[in-house]
């Protein structure tokens, strides 16, 4: 089989995991769908936004995205995304997560994917190539998770807020004009959002804005234009959050080399 560019020629090639690799422009939408695989998303270089139904992801760059067979999703590109994607087919590794995840890259799983992009797409099924895909299955099981993504609401009114706010988080509305926005009571959008999203609209929010600031770093926006175009009063307060959240700086969250722990200070 020759490489296309088309996901679908991956789903169905007679070997655990296909690898696809493919560019896309800054901007670029792909509409919602699903696989018959799953789905490790892997961005060499600019932002992957990956929405589903149930919450919204980040991936900048040497982050991945999982996504479980089945789960419909749409995905859209901040900057110019040189991606690697890997389908493995669901009784190659039932144990891996059954949910979406964002996690970390570590330098040998980026290595072992780029590696599996230079092989047969129906490499052999044994000797090397199997161990290097064997071994990347053992690597995203390793990979540490991270927090980079907002669950949405069932409830549609709120659905409709959180939208909103995804696509301008910079928005400084205060809490009584977003219920009265979604035709709730104070009391009541509070208690909804949280029973639904687990947690306050405040630290969604919050979360929100990180994720875009982050990803306007990772595309080259300075920390001081991405933490005011989010909505930040100053560079400062921006930093202080994100260390909390993070345990690292912007700058040094967005190096091109994965962090695996927080630096000393």
């Amino acid at each position: 089989m020759q490489r296309s560019k088309r996901s679908i020629d991956y789903q169905y090639v007679p070997r655990p995991i296909a690898v696809l690799a493919d560019e896309y422009p800054s901007g670029f939408h792909d509409p919602k769908h699903r696989h018959v695989r799953a789905q490790l998303v892997y961005a060499i270089s600019g932002v992957t936004i990956l929405s589903t139904q149930d919450a919204s992801y980040v991936a900048p760059p040497q982050r991945a995205i999982w996504i479980p067979p089945g789960v419909e999703h749409e995905v859209r590109c901040r900057g110019c995304v040189q991606i690697r994607t890997l389908y493995i087919a669901p009784d190659a590794a039932p144990d891996l997560p059954q949910s979406c995840q964002v996690f970390e890259v570590s330098n040998l799983l980026r290595e072992l994917i780029l590696a599996a992009t230079e092989m047969p797409v129906e490499y052999a099924l044994e000797g090397r190539d199997a161990r290097v895909m064997a071994l990347i299955l053992d690597e995203i099981r390793l990979a540490r998770r991270i927090p980079l993504h907002v669950p949405m609401p069932i409830n549609q009114r709120l659905a409709r807020i959180c939208q909103t706010i995804l696509a301008d988080p910079a928005q400084h509305d205060v809490l009584d004009a977003w219920a009265s926005a979604a035709a709730m009571g104070r009391r009541t959008f509070t208690r909804t959002f949280r029973r639904e999203t687990g947690m306050s609209f405040a630290t969604w929010r919050q979360q929100v804005r990180l994720m875009d600031a982050l990803s306007r770093i990772a595309t080259g926006h300075s920390v001081t234009s991405a933490a005011l175009d989010v909505g930040y009063n100053s560079p400062s307060a921006f930093a202080a959050v994100f260390r909390r959240t993070f345990g690292v700086s912007p700058t040094h969250y967005v190096i091109s080399e994965p962090v695996a722990d927080p630096p000393a200070d």
